[in-house]
């Protein structure tokens, strides 16, 4: 039976990248609508909204539907992705 070398190291670096990297996105998206809020002058309305996953149970708020649509696409996939490493991770066999 071969075994399966972790290196748990290289697996922490990894998540502590995504989640550096989901900071960077989040700042950068914020100053991107805070420069659009400043050098846009139209007399359009503002539309958002946000999706929160506890678990695999998604709370979604959005100002209109086309927002709310966008946000149940992605929170099946986000389900998606979550019950695909979680199945991955069960078939995989335990460290010793």
């Amino acid at each position: 039976m071969a075994e399966i070398m972790v290196d748990f190291t290289a697996i922490f670096f990894i998540g502590l990248a995504l989640v550096i990297l989901g900071f960077a996105i989040s700042i950068f998206a914020i100053l991107m609508m805070v420069l659009r809020g400043l050098y846009t002058r139209s007399g359009g309305g503002i539309r958002g909204g946000g999706l929160i996953m506890i678990g695999p149970i998604p709370i979604l708020f959005g100002t209109d539907r086309k927002t709310v649509k966008t946000l149940i696409i992605l929170s099946i996939v986000l389900i998606i992705v979550v019950m695909t490493f979680t199945l991955l991770l069960a078939s995989l066999p335990p460290i010793r």
